[in-house]
């Protein structure tokens, strides 16, 4: 094994299968001064191949192996069902102590429930145009932050209240536009930091990788993987993800495994009469996977669907929802037209409303409008 570093300390080379793993001024600090480290692992290919390389070339900076954890954010039904003992595994091989967090609350699909509960709510009170769907997204990864960043970060800090803590993250640059501009760490904001002292530094060793060279370090490492990959899924995390693509989300459908929560993600599809994906419908990924009753339903919700974008379609298109709503308060003849279209989707959930009429719309469209322009002149 081969360990260089750059003089300006942007780039560290671990040769040994990876070819690039990279470490910044911030990083080899915070390694130099035995800073506890903790391997974020979901289980995922990148995870664990990128984790281990990083605990090796910890090893060959000096850093004593005692301070080292792996942590897991357990994400409750939606994970598939491999995910536990490949974690475990995985911090075997690491030679740490493996900690399990998850979110107190709510697991990823009790979680889309509650969201579209409150959506519901938010819609009866007018306090939104369009009715919200359940589902997280690209533009709205709260799944990520509530289930996994929220968890544990502050788990590590209720640990180390008093000392700068490494969270190691493999995360590549390859993987999408977004990712291309990852930096190789980042200092946490004030969230995650406490009064004693106690703050994150989050490195991202991998993020020079290339896909091919993961294959080939696992498999020259022979590191436990998942049976999402032998499925033939490209990433893993939830079974079942907003953004996945359709050869992943078929992979996920079709194991045995994941038969109860694709059943019960397509029965939301068909009550909320929002698509699980923006362009995709989970129910129609599987349909011979489908119950006859849960297959009724289904088509019953996507038809309801369609209904609800046409009917909201519709509406006043300079009325729409954009930060600072409202912008105006619509004319009588609008606000028939808003009220009309409310009572339809209203209608189809069994929701009421305190808004029924023209009048009624206008006016609380009006204490609206006054009550963001008294926020923003503040």
């Amino acid at each position: 094994m081969t360990l260089r570093f750059e003089h300006r300390g942007q780039l560290g080379l671990f040769t040994d299968g990876f070819e690039e793993l990279a470490v910044d001024d911030s990083v080899r600090a915070a390694v130099q001064c035995g800073s506890p480290v903790a391997f974020s692992l979901s289980g995922g290919k990148d995870s664990v191949s990128i984790s281990f390389a990083a605990n090796r070339l910890l090893d060959q900076l000096g850093h004593p192996a005692d301070r080292r954890v792996a942590i897991h954010a357990n994400l409750g039904r939606i994970e598939w069902q491999s995910t536990p003992g490949t974690v475990e595994a995985a911090a075997e091989r690491l030679g740490v102590p493996l900690i399990i967090v998850r979110n107190k609350s709510h697991d990823m699909l009790s979680r889309w429930e509650r969201r579209f509960e409150l959506g519901c709510q938010r819609y009866q009170d007018l306090l939104t145009y369009h009715l919200t769907g359940p589902w997280s997204s690209a533009s709205n990864r709260f799944c990520t932050a509530e289930m996994k960043t929220q968890v544990i970060l502050p788990e590590l800090l209720r640990r180390w209240p008093d000392q700068q803590i490494v969270s190691v993250v493999g995360i590549r640059r390859q993987e999408s536009l977004k990712r291309a501009l990852t930096p190789i760490s980042k200092a946490e904001g004030d969230r995650y930091r406490r009064a004693a002292g106690g703050h994150i530094l989050t490195w991202h060793p991998g993020v020079n990788l290339l896909e091919e060279e993961v294959y080939t370090f696992i498999g020259q490492h022979e590191l436990p993987l998942p049976e999402s990959y032998s499925l033939g899924s490209t990433r893993h995390g939830c079974a079942f993800c907003v953004l996945g693509s359709i050869n992943d989300i078929t992979v996920a459908a079709r194991a045995p495994g994941n038969r109860g929560v694709l059943h019960h993600l397509v029965d939301q599809e068909a009550k909320t009469t929002f698509s699980f994906q923006p362009d995709r419908w989970l129910g129609d990924v599987a349909p011979d996977l489908l119950p006859a009753s849960l297959a009724s339903d289904f088509a019953k919700g996507k038809a309801l669907g369609a209904e609800r974008r046409r009917l909201e379609a519709s509406l006043p298109a300079n009325l729409r929802y954009v930060k600072g709503w409202p912008q105006r308060v619509p004319d009588i003849n609008e606000a028939a037209k808003i009220a009309a279209v409310r009572a339809l989707i209203l209608a189809t959930h069994n929701l009421t409303t305190p808004y029924p009429t023209a009048q009624a719309v206008r006016d609380r469209i009006a204490q609206l409008f006054a009550e963001q322009r008294l926020k923003e002149a503040a």
